[in-house]
């Protein structure tokens, strides 16, 4: 196939899956998957594994690495979004929250990163397609993970140089749109940029994912969702609500939300006043409450259903899932709580 009905095709696919998601945003409250990497901790994977028999002479370690899994235990991330969609999630997230070449830096392998993020796509793509056969009135999204990187563009890492940057605009720029690029190719739906806590980090996300728009021709629905990292309702930046809304509203988004940092509980407050300052969706994916002495999480479904269905009650929410120590169980019975609500009624702000 030659580029350009590759592109034209592309774009025609894109223009389609852009209109299965606004209409399907309109009619119900969606589902979004819940952790990754929870998940992933259940298979306990060894050094080996994470090599797998191509990287097993590598000179360097890679446990831990777990957007490589999908090229070295792809059966284990298909497994994994399967199960979430046999949960009710309507949109699955890919294996790419550290994808660029600045958090692969940190295993030497950023020479991977289209490969990385197009095989990961590719395998969410596979499962989603898979259960949008089964059921056609219930259409499967994937929406490509796009993290906030280790690095922060608006603060230095060293408190005895504060106007010390670890990286700038166009290093974040440059690596997001390799993402970009991939995660498209790879058969994305929606670009989320998730668990933001620098929001010029974002920005940099934002600008070359309209920059692959444009060079490309097309259009791709992008959600964004802000962290708030503790009780004072700013981001790790320094940012309140309404000024991360600010920030970030000069881009037609599908959706604006929060995620990571919080459970359910300590999040309601923030979403409140997200929900009343914007015209966007809105949505959350929420911590199973917060860590305990461990780091473990220890909220069950049952009391995250709860919590969950006092945003439903309150009009709240367009998109729910799950973030840090979140199952497929807790999104089963999101889903359900989910199915007895209308979604959050867009208004002109």
């Amino acid at each position: 196939m030659n580029f350009w009905i590759q592109q034209n095709r592309c774009i025609t696919i894109s223009i389609e899956k852009m209109s299965d998601i606004h209409k399907a945003i309109k009619e119900r409250i969606l589902v979004l998957d819940g952790a990754m990497g929870t998940m992933l901790q259940r298979y306990n994977f060894s050094e080996e594994d994470f090599r797998g028999e191509r990287f097993k002479d590598f000179p360097h370690p890679l446990k831990g690495n777990n957007d490589l899994l999908s090229l070295t235990q792809p059966q284990a991330i298909r497994d994994v979004h399967r199960q979430y969609f046999e949960a009710g999630a309507d949109i699955v997230e890919t294996n790419t929250f550290s994808g660029t070449t600045i958090g692969m830096a940190d295993y030497h392998l950023e020479d991977l990163v289209y490969e990385l993020n197009y095989k990961s796509a590719k395998l969410a793509r596979e499962v989603a397609d898979e259960f949008t056969k089964k059921d056609p009135s219930k259409p499967r999204f994937v929406a490509g993970s796009i993290g906030p990187t280790n690095r922060t563009a608006s603060m230095s890492p060293d408190v005895n140089d504060p106007g010390y940057r670890a990286i700038t605009f166009d290093d974040l720029r440059i690596a997001y749109k390799q993402q970009v690029e991939a995660l498209i190719d790879g058969g994305s739906d929606i670009l989320l940029v998730e668990t933001i806590f620098d929001t010029l980090n974002a920005k940099a996300a934002l600008f070359a994912i309209e920059e692959v728009k444009e060079e490309r021709n097309l259009d791709i629905p992008i959600m964004v969702s802000g962290t708030i990292t503790d009780a004072s309702g700013r981001t790790l930046s320094g940012q309140t609500v309404e000024a991360f809304l600010i920030s970030i509203s000069h881009i037609p988004l599908l959706s604006v939300g929060f995620n990571c940092a919080l459970g359910a509980d300590q999040l309601k407050p923030y979403l409140q006043r997200l929900s009343h300052n914007t015209s966007f969706n809105i949505s959350a994916h929420p911590n199973a409450g917060l860590p305990n002495a461990f780091g473990q999480y220890d909220q069950t479904p049952e009391e995250m259903q709860v919590l969950i269905r006092e945003y439903l009650q309150d009009n709240l929410i367009n998109i729910i899932g799950g973030c840090c120590g979140t199952n497929p169980e807790h999104i089963r019975l999101i889903a359900e709580a989910a199915k007895e609500y209308a979604p959050r009624i867009v208004e002109p702000v």
